[in-house]
């Protein structure tokens, strides 16, 4: 496994070409790999560095044994496609979505199998390939997921509620046909062998909010019938049932938003029970699943790594197959994979390699694609690690590739969002990082606790202690990068979006080490927070009571609370329909740091949720972020 693992970081992370940088970056989405392990199908698109538009995509089909192109398909110039599904015999199914509508499609068909009115997304062909099942949201009113722009908050409140069910539609076409109950949000689904139903994790109510306490059920897919599997006190994802039927796996943990996974691997019966942890103390998180005939295996962030991860239900995890310091994406998992798990394919890259599919043996995957190995590396990476109190922390120091010669460089921490989350490699070349490191400055991405990558304890470490740990794990991380770089102390930023907003604004109150800061999306006030969110759900795992049962515990970690201790200028920006984090905790923080006499900015910026994803509005904040640290660090260059 060792020699396979070199092999392949010896393919993927030698220099890229010299020379000008390619016009565009060719991405890779929704990977699925056939059953026999010979085609691998990719939504491809060309994206352009600052675009004013984000690129359009195609289905492409491609020989896995040497990355040929055998086939496009792009029915619709006006379009967006995703999920891309295999049938059992190899068929090809996908989504393209044009504004409200979404077509089930198949390839080398050209009409439709089914229009649905409003959001599909996880179509999956039954087990016999006679049918296909999908999540459907009929007539939505807004894009599925908290981190979406919310509806405008008008009229009576609370009293309307998109819902997400299973719906089937028959593989030759027809009528969809919703299954799972009207009042229930599905999230996730997963076939049972039998192809009579399916094991989800759902809640009753709104589907943003709800997940936190979503249950596992199953569901009967003549009647929609619902009965309960399990519903434990943590977040579920990436519900698998066994090849016989009888059991049901998924990854569970302390979770902060629907699709950051990170936790163990848990399996219960599938006619109830407690679930057991497949993976107690395990030192890493999985962050998916696939199981089929080839047995149960999913991937697992391990410190600064990634890895294929075999697991036997009755003896726990075996060792992986492979790691490397990449980041791995496909379609329902991190990777895909045969039926008969002889071979696998994902999308990999790290921070100065851009995408390209991988594949091959499980040992073994290499590099098929080269449509990017021109762009040149914008970094060098490296990986630290660091003692802070009892936990060895892990994290990324990016370097400009192109700074001229100085004897100190200014340097940006950037926190990342979660808290349950980690920084992972992702190739730099455009965004915020991509000008920081134009302009000279040095990046830390450190994991602190509450981050994935170490195991659930180190996860569960921040619990009722936000700004606390893991802010001291982070100024230590700071101390190890200074004895190991050259790094200007009197000339450090901080960075954030989220947890890392909130983290930007706290620590602006609890030290004066940082000499510029950006904040996104952050909470300032928990207490008004609580009752302005949309999720107000995600905060009883981590504080235990809600805000109005122990408001000590939410005031204590308030940057409100301790705003006169403020001194550093920060600029500050928002969607203006962020239901996750809402735009008045930043006005109240902006606020509040004028009444200081701190120098501030606030940009709000319309129609934008948690994230800024119009790209006018994106490089509109990459730029005020740039010039705010420029400002008050001083050019990197």
């Amino acid at each position: 496994m060792r020699r396979a693992a070199a092999l392949i970081a010896a393919a993927f992370l030698a220099s890229p070409a010299a020379g000008a940088a390619p016009a565009t970056v060719r991405q890779y989405a929704d990977l699925a790999l056939s059953p026999g392990g010979d085609r691998i199908a990719t939504v491809e698109s060309d994206a352009a560095p600052d675009s004013p538009s984000r690129p359009h995509g195609r289905v492409v089909l491609r020989a896995a044994a040497t990355g040929a192109v055998l086939q496009t398909i792009d029915p619709c110039a006006a379009c967006t496609y995703s999920g891309l599904a295999f049938a059992p015999d190899g068929r090809l199914a996908f989504l393209a979505r044009q504004q409200g509508t979404t077509r089930l499609m198949l390839a080398g068909r050209a009409a439709p199998l089914a229009t649905i009115d409003g959001i599909a997304q996880s179509p999956r062909f039954s087990p016999d390939g006679r049918q296909i099942a999908l999540l459907v949201t009929i007539g939505a009113r807004k894009e599925a997921g908290a981190t979406q722009a919310g509806v405008r908050q008008v009229g009576e409140i609370g009293e309307a509620n998109d819902e997400q069910r299973i719906a089937l539609v028959p593989a030759a076409g027809g009528v969809v046909r919703p299954i799972s109950p009207p009042d229930r949000y599905v999230y996730e689904y997963d076939w049972t062998p039998d192809g009579a139903g399916f094991v989800a994790t759902s809640a009753r109510g709104n589907g943003d909010n709800n997940w936190w306490v979503a249950e596992l059920d199953r569901i009967d897919a003549a009647s929609g019938a619902v009965r309960l599997i399990a519903a434990p006190k943590l977040q579920m994802n990436q519900p698998r049932v066994s090849p016989d039927g009888r059991t049901v796996a998924f990854i569970g943990g302390l979770m902060s938003d629907f699709g950051s996974i990170g936790g163990d691997v848990y399996a219960v019966d599938i006619a109830g029970g407690v679930p057991r942890d497949l993976t107690p103390d395990y030192r890493g998180s999985f962050t998916s699943l696939l199981w089929g005939r080839a047995g149960l295996a999913g991937s697992a962030l391990i410190a600064d790594r990634v890895a294929i991860v075999p697991l036997d239900p009755g003896r726990g995890p075996a060792a992986p197959a492979w790691s490397a310091s990449v980041a791995m994406a496909a379609g329902d998992a991190k990777f895909a994979r045969s039926a008969d798990g002889r071979a696998i394919a994902f999308a990999g890259q790290d921070y100065g390699h851009a995408p390209a599919i991988f594949a091959g043996p499980a040992s073994a995957p290499r590099p098929l694609t080269h449509d990017n190995d021109g762009w040149p590396a914008l970094v060098s990476a490296r990986s630290i690690s660091w003692q802070s109190g009892p936990y060895r922390v892990q994290g990324w120091l990016l370097a400009p590739a192109a700074a001229p010669r100085a004897e100190r460089y200014p340097m940006v921490t950037i926190v990342h969002g979660g808290p349950a989350a980690a920084s992972v490699p992702a190739f730099v070349w455009q965004g915020s990082n991509a000008d920081l490191a134009r302009a000279g400055y040095y990046l830390f991405l450190p994991n602190p606790r509450g981050s994935y990558g170490q195991g659930e304890a180190f996860t569960r470490a921040n619990m009722r202690d936000f700004g606390g740990g893991d802010l001291k794990d982070i100024l230590a991380g700071i101390d190890a990068v200074e004895r190991e770089a050259p790094i200007d102390d009197a000339r450090l930023g901080l960075m954030g979006g989220s947890y890392g907003g909130f983290m930007a604004m706290w620590a602006n109150t609890q030290t004066h080490r940082f000499k510029a800061i950006v904040a996104g999306a952050g909470l300032s006030n928990w207490i008004s927070y609580y009752g302005t969110n949309g999720i107000d759900q995600w905060m009883i795992p981590f504080f235990g009571k809600s805000a109005y049962e122990d408001p000590d515990a939410y005031w204590a970690v308030s940057a409100i609370r301790t705003i006169r201790s403020a001194r550093t200028p920060t600029f500050i920006y928002v969607g203006e329909r962020d239901i996750e984090v809402p735009p008045t905790q930043s006005v109240e923080y902006w606020h509040a740091l004028r009444e200081m006499n701190v120098p501030t900015s606030l940009v709000i910026y319309p129609g934008e949720g948690h994230g800024i994803r119009g790209p006018d509005n994106a490089i509109d904040v990459r730029k005020r972020t740039v010039a705010w640290f420029d400002r008050w660090l001083g050019k990197g260059r």
